[in-house]
């Protein structure tokens, strides 16, 4: 087996200078970075690690040191963090920043910007920042054919520095097919160049290739995508974990390159891990002195090997790392992380020594003889195939909320976890995505890719088919006339909505009681059941008119047998008009006093006689149930208790 290894593997100077600014300011102050410093996952988490937060908006820092990452940012990020009065460290690679001056300076004298390169990549972001965000971008010939040049105008043409030259050139043929007018600057790294070079070389050359880099880095997947093209059989791996050694051969040619933000130590772990199973894992030799490859194979790679799937017994449990026994000549450790997708999942409340226990292969030696192992990707990997049958048929799945993150919640599915918007918890907006954390529910996958092993979940469809559903039964079982039961829900200045068992119906504020009321809340609040009558049904608007005052009967239709005409009874004033005062008798019924009828007197207001609230006797004069007018007499209730008083005062003969 030969290694061919790239000499440009690794950091390049702008990502090692970005990485040496943030080391320089540790322990110094609340060290922050504008994004992430680089697009490597392991150097990022090391870094947090030791206190360093990672922030997206300048908004979240109250005070510190922020340092730019290498990509660079807009000329906005700057004014805002000197507003907040943070210190800057500027981690921007040299040769980007290149980019924003000439981008700066073009477009201050007039040119329109265009630039070569990823819309969504932090770079071509920060660059765009420059020129007020109005540059034309354009990340292959398709993007490109879209441009439209205006007579006149001068264009200045930048590139992303990680672009690959092929593709540069084959944009600006189709830019200068349409007239433009274009100064082209080839702001390609040097040394970017340089390693897409050689990864030509080495993968024309080699059997099987692995780049090394984390596939969020645009550097990194255009290595690959050039060594695909040579090599057929290129891998890209982002640690040592990811590689299985079972796919080499003892006659295979192996090329390695690696990103500009992949660390040495990554690129120098795969190397050793490769030379030590392949070279000096045995130390049996063949009658010529070499290294016999069947031996190493049976000692390294088919005993037991990275990527291996086996059955072990568990033989202790520690500070929730688990001791597995596998038959090997070391034992294998379950670290907390590697146990479950469910960060809340303990090894010691779901296992006992003597379990049989399936487990994954990270690495055969870790260092210090023991076998790496990891049963969270048992469980993604079984997961992963549930998922996917589940959202080719388009059937839900359920999965326990674990988290709640920025932008919506993670929900862990046979060991896979899948994130769901905040869009897409619920079919109404849901102030605090707390509430759902530790509750099994159940969603459809609406976006799986395998490769990116990026899944996302969404309940709104389902949510509002069940909802549908719901409401076609309530619909089934509505009837005019009927009275239901149902939960009070929402309360408005017009009326209530209350809950039916799947769908809401409106009890206008006209129908809540035979008295008047001016508010809603006057009757209901929310959460109170309430007995309603359905007034109509509207199954296509999906709209039902409720009515809680028919549950009990018109007060009017017994009004004319309980107030006679001539009759004396009490009643409470309870609104004055310039004619005269409304008297409720009982909730729902009302008699006016016309303000002739107030005193023995002459009465320029009904407010000089009375006030709302005043309990008074009337005289019933006339009952008229049809146009619901009754009309009443305070002067003549007062003649007649005057009449009876001084009858009681006259003494008898």
């Amino acid at each position: 087996m030969e290694i061919l290894l790239a000499k440009s593997a690794g950091f390049c100077f702008g990502v090692n200078r970005a990485i040496e600014a943030v080391y320089d300011v540790l322990g110094t102050d609340d060290i922050y970075t504008y994004g992430p410093i680089i697009h490597n996952k392991t150097v990022t988490e090391s870094l947090e690690k030791q206190g360093v937060k990672c922030v997206e908006n300048i908004e979240e820092i109250k005070s510190g040191t922020i340092v730019l990452r290498s990509h660079g940012v807009g000329r906005q990020v700057y004014d805002n963090i000197n507003k907040k009065g943070l210190k800057i460290i500027d981690g921007t690679c040299p040769f980007v920043k290149k980019i924003h001056n000439i981008v700066h300076e073009k477009f201050n004298e007039g040119y329109r910007i265009i630039i070569a390169g990823d819309s969504s990549h932090p770079e071509v972001i920060g660059i765009n920042g420059w020129c007020s965000n109005s540059a034309f971008i354009a990340k292959n010939t398709d993007e490109a054919a879209g441009f439209v040049p205006e007579a006149g105008e001068k264009y200045c043409m930048v590139v992303q520095t990680t672009f690959r030259k092929s593709l540069l050139d084959d944009i600006v043929k189709v830019l200068e097919g349409k007239g433009a007018d274009i100064s082209l600057f080839n702001t390609i790294c040097s040394a970017t160049s340089e390693r897409q070079k050689e990864a030509v070389e080495i993968s024309t050359k080699a059997d099987k290739m692995i780049v090394i880099g984390d596939k969020k880095s645009s550097n990194t997947q255009k290595l690959f995508e050039i060594c695909k093209k040579n090599c057929k059989n290129t891998i890209n791996i982002e640690t040592i974990s990811d590689l299985l050694l079972n796919n080499f051969d003892k006659n295979d040619k192996i090329g390695i390159t690696a990103g500009a933000s992949t660390p040495p130590a990554i690129i120098k772990e795969v190397i050793g891990t490769m030379s030590e199973a392949l070279n000096d894992a045995v130390k049996n030799t063949s009658e010529d002195g070499e290294l016999s490859f069947q031996q190493l194979l049976d000692e390294h790679l088919v005993t037991l090997h990275t990527g291996d799937i086996v059955t072990g017994t568990v033989i202790q449990i520690s500070n929730e790392e688990v001791s597995v026994n596998l038959g090997y000549k070391s034992d294998g450790i379950i670290t907390r992380g590697e146990y479950s997708s469910d960060v809340n999942a303990l090894p010691s409340k779901e296992l006992k020594v003597g379990d049989k226990i399936e487990v994954f292969v990270v690495r055969v030696n870790d260092g210090d003889g023991n076998v790496l192992l990891s049963r969270k990707r048992i469980e993604s990997m079984k997961g992963f195939d549930d998922i996917q049958k589940a959202y080719d048929e388009k059937t839900p799945v359920e999965g326990k909320v674990t988290e709640v993150v920025k932008g919506g919640i993670i929900a862990v599915v046979n060991g896979v976890r899948v994130f769901i918007p905040s869009s897409q918890v619920s079919n109404r907006f849901v102030d605090d995505l707390n509430v759902f954390k530790g509750q099994t529910i159940s969603f459809n996958i609406i976006e799986l890719d395998k490769s990116k092993r990026r899944i996302i979940g969404g309940r709104k469809a389902l949510i509002e088919k069940e909802a549908q559903a719901k409401r076609e039964a309530v619909f089934a079982t509505l009837e005019v006339g009927k009275k239901i039961t149902g939960t009070v829900s929402r309360l408005t200045d017009f009326g209530a909505f209350v809950n039916l068992g799947g769908i809401d119906g409106l009890i206008h504020i006209s129908e809540m009681s035979w008295g008047r009321i001016t508010n809603p809340r006057e009757v209901l609040k929310e959460g109170d059941e309430v007995e309603v009558v359905v007034l109509d049904i509207n199954k296509e608007k999906g709209k039902i008119s409720l009515s809680l005052k028919n549950v009990t009967p018109n007060p009017w239709l017994s009004a004319a047998e309980k107030y006679p005409a001539g009759s004396i009874v009490e009643g409470k004033v309870v609104r004055m008009v310039p004619f005269g005062a409304f008297v409720e008798l009982e909730v729902g019924v009302d008699g006016l006093v016309h303000i002739s009828q107030i005193a023995n007197k002459h009465v320029v207001k009904p407010e000089d006689e009375l006030k709302i609230g005043d309990i008074i006797k009337v005289k019933v004069l006339e009952v008229n149930t049809e146009s619901k007018k009754i009309s009443l007499s305070k002067k003549e209730a007062d003649g007649v208790a005057a009449e009876e008083a001084a009858a009681e005062e006259t003494p008898a003969e």
